[in-house]
Parts: C-alpha cells; structure tokens; sequence
C-alpha cells in the first residue's frame, strides 16, 4: 500500500507545489463566486476584484517563498 500511496503524493507534487498557495487560491475563486454577486457590487468589477486578490495572493507567496530559501 505505500506504493499507491508514494504514487498519489508524486502525482499531487507535478501540481501543486506550495499547498498554502493552492489553497488560497481556491479559497479567493470561492469566495470570488459565491459571496461577490450577493454584495450587490457592480457587476464590472467582478474581473478586477477577481484580479487583485489572486494577484495579492501570488505577491504574498512570493515574498514568503524569498524569505524562507536561503540565498
């Protein structure tokens, strides 16, 4: 059984390769699609609210990714 088990971990790393970061983004399309809409925004500024929290998240996982790599 560690076989199957070393076989999904190998497949789950050729996607995701910060778990945290992966799960932002999920969290942020979630929120992006389900809460948005119901907060009567316009409707134009779905896209660039969808924009600046992914962007957000990125910047955030980048600053983290360089603080932690030793150099």
């Amino acid at each position: 059984m560690t076989w199957l088990r070393t076989i999904f971990r190998e497949i789950y790393g050729l996607f995701v390769d910060d778990g945290t970061f992966a799960l932002l983004i999920l969290l942020w399309l979630a929120i992006s699609v389900f809460l948005i809409p119901y907060l009567g925004w316009i409707p134009r500024w779905r896209g660039p609210l969808l924009f600046a929290g992914l962007a957000t998240i990125l910047i955030a996982s980048a600053i983290r990714y360089a603080r932690r790599t030793p150099r």
